[in-house]
């Protein structure tokens, strides 16, 4: 029962997730005209190592519209994506602090060349305009601030990884004293 209640909790979160990629992908025509020529194809990613004290993540599989978007495959992932990415999941607070400090993760890539070119593109040059999206909501003064003090926060949050890094390197890989 506990299995089912994550299952469908991670396949919640991973419609919400697809919404958001799709909002990214729409704000940028040159997004779109990238994948129109891969409707149809398919790309997995497959989460390696995960720890198996935490509950399985869910299928993550995408699947390119004709217009140019992503729909998540659901629990069913294709037989043979078109192109499979793989990530080291064998930490999850590594992959956290490497969000958080500006480091892309290792992606392993496996497939179609020229679909992998252009998914590569998208996961380098494009970044989600959280200013502009408030701004839409609460005016562009009040979306200038909020996104002003967020980035002291997260500059804040990356020196705490990069600081914690240091203690950690320093110790042996073992835990900070």
């Amino acid at each position: 029962m506990l299995n089912a209640f994550f299952a469908s909790l991670g396949a919640g979160a991973l419609e919400r997730i697809t919404l958001l990629l799709n909002h990214v992908i729409a704000s940028e025509t040159v997004a779109t005209d990238r994948l129109k020529p891969h409707a149809g194809r398919s790309v997995q990613l497959t989460l390696t190592g995960w720890p198996s004290m935490l509950p399985a993540p869910p299928q993550i599989a995408f699947r390119v519209t004709p217009a140019g978007l992503l729909e998540w495959c659901g629990e069913e992932p294709p037989a043979n994506p078109d192109l499979r990415l793989t990530l080291d999941a064998s930490n999850p607070a590594r992959l956290a602090a490497q969000w958080f400090s500006g480091v892309r993760p290792k992606v392993g890539i496996e497939g179609d060349s020229a679909f992998a070119a252009d998914v590569s593109w998208l996961i380098d040059n494009l970044r989600w305009d959280l200013q502009d999206d408030l701004a839409k909501i609460i005016g562009p003064a009040p979306a200038h601030e909020l996104s002003r003090f967020a980035a002291m926060v997260a500059g804040g949050l990356r020196e705490a990884v990069h600081v914690l890094q240091s203690l950690v390197n320093r110790n042996g890989g073992g835990t900070p004293r």
